[in-house]
């Protein structure tokens, strides 16, 4: 691989990993001031499913703040590895709940997310522009 493709490929990775733990990262901490009212409304949307209310509202609390640090590390490319796992797994979960919901729109949208989180998890070997990178060439 050329040298120009080579850097243009890490670049593209650096700024998708970017915007996608900037994306996430707002959407944790924007809810969690709210986490209370965020929690009830969304273990509201389960109302006619058979997940329990209390199922739902416990789950609800862990979202916002697993956005919001799963977020910040893909965001700083800190344990990318790692933060990349986790976005995708916080996302089945939450394509579980948009299932069970029968909202296909959204998990629509969730599966697009799902994609991000592989393709970066599938380009690991160009990430260059994050801590981890940085840490790397340190060593």
């Amino acid at each position: 691989m050329s040298s120009d493709v080579s850097r243009d490929h890490a670049l593209a990775h650096g700024l998708l990993r970017f915007c996608l733990g900037l994306n996430i990262f707002l959407h944790g901490l924007v809810r969690l001031p709210k986490l209370g009212a965020f929690a009830d409304a969304i273990a509201g949307g389960f109302e006619g499913t058979w997940l329990p209310m209390g199922v739902a509202r416990a789950s609800a609390f862990l979202i916002a703040p697993a956005e919001a640090v799963i977020g910040l590390l893909v965001l700083l490319g800190l344990f990318t590895r790692q933060a990349l796992v986790a976005g995708t797994l916080l996302m089945a979960a939450l394509i579980f709940g948009t299932a069970l919901k029968e909202d296909w729109s959204n998990l629509g949208l969730q599966m697009l997310y799902v994609a991000l989180y592989a393709f970066l998890l599938w380009n690991l070997d160009a990430d260059r522009h994050s801590v981890d990178g940085w840490r790397r060439r340190r060593s």
